[in-house]
């Protein structure tokens, strides 16, 4: 599957922001979706995922109560929407896929790198202070 994150850009502290994943292929709603960040000189992060049946998401505590994933199979599309940002979100957003067939519908897919099969090309995000 081919991955294309868009959405990205410049907002000042407490603006909002939604990302976009568009996804190619036909199968995409047994894929588990996570996105990532990367901010300049530090590790590549989790930030939320969703199940293939898209009913609900997990988050890392930074993401928790201002961020929201979402999915729409039928555009093959996940979204980040990113409420009440900081000047410490920014950095690179990565949309991830794995199709490990328990990330379908009954596991949240992982919150680590190597649990995913296929990347998104990034989009970066700035947030003013």
């Amino acid at each position: 599957v081919q991955l294309q994150a868009s959405g990205g850009g410049l907002v000042q502290a407490g603006g909002s922001l939604r990302l976009s994943c568009a996804a190619s292929g036909r199968t995409f709603n047994s894929y588990g979706m996570g996105w990532f960040r990367q901010a300049p000189g530090k590790e590549r992060e989790f930030v939320a995922n969703i199940r293939g049946s898209g009913s609900s998401g997990y988050y890392a505590d930074s993401a928790k109560g201002r961020f929201t994933i979402s999915r729409t199979n039928a555009n093959n599309t996940v979204y980040l929407q990113m409420n009440s940002l900081k000047p410490e979100d920014t950095a690179v957003y990565y949309c991830a896929a794995t199709s490990a067939p328990a990330y379908s519908g009954d596991y949240y897919p992982p919150t680590t790198r190597r649990g995913y099969d296929y990347w998104g090309q990034g989009t970066l995000v700035t947030v003013s202070s």
